[in-house]
């Protein structure tokens, strides 16, 4: 059964406008990828039955550079609504989907994220071919694996073997806090020097 999506248009003065409701992730895909080549207005495809957002364009540059990007792919719904609810808590912009073949969808399309999280909740083999994926398609990016006792992703760069928020949080904030200051520092480094105070 597909899921249902919700395709909105997020106004100038921050009000959001539903432009249509789609039944399957490709639909909402396409419904959208349409939207934002017809507005500058931040686009927003979100599950209508979760309200979590799954892709995200028209995103002003400056408010990506403000907030960090948190992409997670779950495979349990509630454990994924309260993830994504804890990250949003601490300020992080997070999308969100349910399974492999949902995220491929999504993050075939062009959009930016800072750091992917695989859930726990899947067989481990269902994990580790999500992250092999993640890491041919996103080479530069960061992957945290939320592991089941006694397994781990080598080919993930952060391993943690509880989902709990003491666990889990810390490297999230650690890691992008890490890479604003790598982005400050070469932001600093290619900005051209201010005017001179000639008093």
């Amino acid at each position: 059964m597909n899921r249902v999506y919700e395709v909105i248009e997020v106004l100038p003065n921050g009000s959001r406008q539903m432009v249509t409701v789609v039944s399957g992730l490709e639909f909402a895909k396409a419904a959208l990828e349409d939207l934002a080549k017809h507005t500058h207005d931040e686009c927003l495809a979100v599950d209508a039955e979760t309200h979590q957002v799954v892709l995200q364009l028209n995103v002003e540059s400056a408010k990506l550079q403000a907030t960090k990007r948190v992409f997670q792919i779950a495979y349990d719904e509630e454990l994924a609504l309260q993830r994504t609810q804890l990250l949003k808590s601490q300020g992080y912009i997070v999308m969100s989907v349910i399974g492999n073949e949902a995220a491929k969808v999504i993050l075939r399309s062009t959009q930016h994220n800072d750091l992917f999280i695989v859930d726990h909740a899947a067989p481990e083999e269902t994990r580790r071919e999500m992250v092999d994926w993640l890491r041919a398609n996103y080479a530069k990016a960061k992957i945290l694996a939320l592991n089941p006792s006694g397994q781990k992703i080598p080919s993930a760069d952060f391993n943690v073997t509880d989902d709990t928020p003491d666990k889990f949080v810390p490297i999230v904030a650690q890691h992008l806090l890490h890479l604003a200051d790598i982005l400050g520092a070469s932001n600093a480094a290619s900005s051209p020097p201010g005017p001179t105070n000639k008093s």
